[in-house]
């Protein structure tokens, strides 16, 4: 396996691919959001998870928001087959095109069986495609097993804490099996349950990504401690981003974090993982070049 430095940093070492013919390192190549260097190869973002069972509290899916950039905001949901029909039409126009990754605008994995019927019809399509998913992670646990049996080579979870006391200050609830949990309790099944999955993802051979969105006074010098875990569960690369106010989220009036800041928490937790310097936080239903 090789093992990636950027700024004389080693990142984890790529896991070798579900398919034996075909290795993480190579997918990885081709993903603008895992290689910063890659401007050339498209991604398309199929919005058919509409639901979610976390409330985050800087969070308001608000689907048909043509004027908003930002995760959670589509223009139209999707079912598996039309999904199917917009990725062969974007694929005629940008041949380039070269991950489909599904980030909502709910949690890929509260709709699974909508996800799954997604992937499973564009991989008779396109045997070659690379398959990316986002996720809160509530459901990992379950679903790492099919997720990488689907040939999902690249995963993304969405980890703000590692400690339930920040977390039950992010999160308003999570809905699990059923039963509505809040506080500290809410953050402890969340974490437990992040954690179990990436660790499965990792030993399937998927590579892993965590977003962290910095919350200025809450999560913002917890950051590292959170490098320093998903590093140690093999996780290859962090993406720490600036958090995007939301009118009507319980965070609405939350003070921004700078540039400087976010930057500065780059370069400590640099030391530890590998970071994303270049997401641009898109929307469900995103398509082209990074």
């Amino acid at each position: 396996m090789r093992t990636e430095q950027a700024a004389g940093i080693a990142a984890a070492p790529l896991p070798e691919f579900i398919f034996p013919d075909i290795k993480a390192e190579e997918k990885t190549k081709s993903h603008p959001c895992y290689n910063g260097c890659n401007h050339e190869n498209a991604r398309i973002h199929l919005p058919v998870a509409p639901g979610c069972n976390i409330q985050c509290n800087y969070c308001v899916r608000k689907f048909d928001c043509v004027n908003e950039s930002r995760p959670g905001v589509t223009t139209k949901i999707l079912t598996p087959k039309e999904a199917l029909e917009r990725y062969r039409q974007v694929k005629e126009e940008q041949p380039n095109l070269s991950v489909v990754g599904i980030a909502g605008p709910g949690d890929a994995l509260c709709d699974f069986e909508k996800t799954k019927s997604t992937l499973q019809l564009i991989r008779q399509y396109d045997k070659d495609i690379t398959f990316c998913l986002s996720t809160n992670g509530l459901m990992l646990p379950r679903y790492a097993g099919e997720i990488t049996a689907l040939g999902v080579s690249h995963v993304t979870v969405t980890l703000n804490s590692v400690d339930p006391a920040i977390s039950a200050k992010i999160y308003r609830y999570i809905r699990y099996e059923g039963v509505e949990y809040i506080g500290e309790k809410a953050g402890e099944i969340l974490l437990s349950n992040q954690l179990e999955g990436l660790k499965k993802l990792v030993e399937g051979g998927v590579v892993c990504k965590v977003n962290i969105v910095a919350l200025k006074g809450i999560n913002d010098r917890h950051i590292p401690e959170i490098a320093e875990k998903v590093k140690a569960l093999g996780c290859y690369i962090v993406n720490i981003m600036p958090f995007i106010p939301v009118r009507g989220s319980g965070f609405e009036n939350l003070p921004l974090t700078s540039l400087e800041e976010i930057a500065r928490l780059r370069k400590e937790c640099g030391q530890t993982i590998l970071q994303m310097h270049h997401c641009r936080q898109c929307r469900a239903d995103a398509v082209g070049c990074l």
